[in-house]
């Protein structure tokens, strides 16, 4: 565990202090595209964010190839050069389309061309483990289309989600945690070799967030641009391939002695790929909700909009940071309950705790809906939005024939005088009193032609 902590702290650490630089070189390079009608952000931000992600991840994986124990990822597979490569082209494809801007079809070939490339060096989906049947082998061709559509599913998930600061960084970051957790409970808990990637990935990946989060929370100085977002979709997809059809079910068996603790144990892995796409769950449903919304208006699958799910947060009456609180919330609560539901044999506990905190979340989340305004005694102890607004009173209406005497007459004569200037009292002071501001006598008759 101290080797992925210092892996993790070095991957921080250099990805925050290569981020001030950048944004120094998105500013004079002109990577600060002006605000458009779906930005919530009120001023021209720099991007280019993903040029320090980038160099915090192969400093991570340069501290961790000089590790003993991390040491040995590197040599039992591919799966490392791989990572390197893919993510590589896709910070490339990011880069271009963050400062000139890239035809939303060019950006799925190139998704996809990283994606084949990783294929290509082995990682890759072999077997997919079905419930009551045990592992299927799939075809090459197979497991090609398989990673390929994860990769390119995942990498469109995150980058549809990176609307507002520090989302898309927060929500990976929760979503590495809770897989983390997972993978490395398969390589010590059941000293599961094959599992050893997903855990060095996922703590690269934790490192590289909260790197960058530091730059990127409300308000932000700096956004990652597709060239952060689609690199860290990536990589949770890496996570996932790494690790999916890898895992041998008799080793789990062996270890708990019986079929059924081990078919409990093995849930996220008997149903394929069910971990990973639990901890994107909602940028996965946002983007295919996306899908669906453009497509059924007639409009291009990648055609922008401000409809998303963190808009409507905002739409809602949400804050912009307890939107992204809110969101936050879902993600943890979903990967996390998928984590413990997998870890615990008291399945009815984890539903029962679920339940409750998603009536919580239900709460926070129709706040905006009720206003209840608190009692006078504790309005200096509540947000502004819970506190009695004083009325303003307005002076009654004179009726026809009403005549003003005392303090009403002079309270309304200083009420005009109010609204003026010191100058224009002045000026008013100086004319004498029944003059006319026409040139009339001071009778009040008027001047004949």
């Amino acid at each position: 565990m101290r080797e992925y902590l210092l892996v993790l702290f070095c991957t921080a650490a250099v990805t925050y202090l290569l981020t001030g630089p950048v944004r120094k070189f998105a500013i004079a390079a002109g990577a600060m595209p002006p605000l458009r009608a779906r930005d919530v952000h009120r001023e021209p931000t720099p991007r280019l964010g993903g040029i320090a992600m980038f160099g915090g991840l192969c400093a991570g994986i340069l501290v961790a190839s000089q590790l003993d124990n991390l040491s040995k990822v590197f040599s039992q597979g591919t799966d490392i050069r791989a990572l390197l490569s893919g993510a590589g082209i896709m910070w490339l494809l990011g880069v271009l389309d963050d400062k000139w801007g890239v035809d939303a079809l060019v950006k799925l070939g190139g998704q996809m061309i990283a994606a084949g490339v990783m294929v290509w060096q082995g990682v890759t989906v072999i077997t997919l483990p079905v419930p009551g049947v045990g592992p299927v082998a799939v075809s090459p061709t197979q497991g090609m289309v398989i990673s390929v559509t994860l990769v390119v599913v995942m990498v469109n998930a995150v980058n549809f989600i990176d609307g507002l600061d520090g989302l898309a960084g927060g929500m990976v970051c929760i979503a590495a945690m809770a897989f983390f957790l997972y993978s490395y409970r398969l390589w010590y808990g059941y000293t599961i070799t094959d599992a050893a990637p997903a855990v060095l990935f996922s703590v690269l990946l934790i490192g590289m967030c909260l790197g960058f989060l530091a730059h990127n929370m409300h308000p932000a100085r700096i956004f990652m641009g597709d060239s952060g977002s689609m690199m860290l979709g990536l990589m949770l997809a890496v996570a996932a391939i790494s690790i999916t059809g890898r895992v041998d079910p008799d080793l789990i068996t062996s270890e708990l002695g019986s079929q059924t603790a081990a078919t409990h144990a093995l849930v996220p892995i008997y149903i394929p790929l069910l971990l990973p796409l639990t901890v994107i769950a909602l940028p996965l449903a946002d983007l295919l909700l996306a899908v669906v919304r453009r497509t059924w208006a007639g409009q291009s699958p990648f055609a922008a909009d401000k409809r998303h799910l963190h808009h409507r947060l905002l739409q809602v009456g949400h804050s912009h940071s307890r939107a992204v609180l809110i969101m936050y919330f879902w993600a943890a609560l979903i990967a996390f309950g998928t984590v413990a539901f997998s870890v615990t044999n008291t399945g009815r506990t984890v539903v029962l705790a679920l339940a409750g905190l998603c009536l919580v979340g239900l709460v926070v989340l129709l706040t905006p809906r009720f206003r209840p305004r608190a009692p006078r005694a504790v309005q200096a102890f509540v947000p502004p939005r819970y506190r009695r607004r004083p009325v303003a009173r307005t002076a009654a209406p004179v009726t026809e024939g009403e005549v003003l005497t005392g303090e009403s007459a002079a309270r309304a004569a200083s009420e005009p005088m109010a609204e003026l200037s010191a100058e224009d009292k002045r000026l008013l002071g100086g004319v004498p009193k029944g003059s006319s501001t026409a040139g009339g006598t001071g009778n009040g008759k008027g001047r004949g032609r």
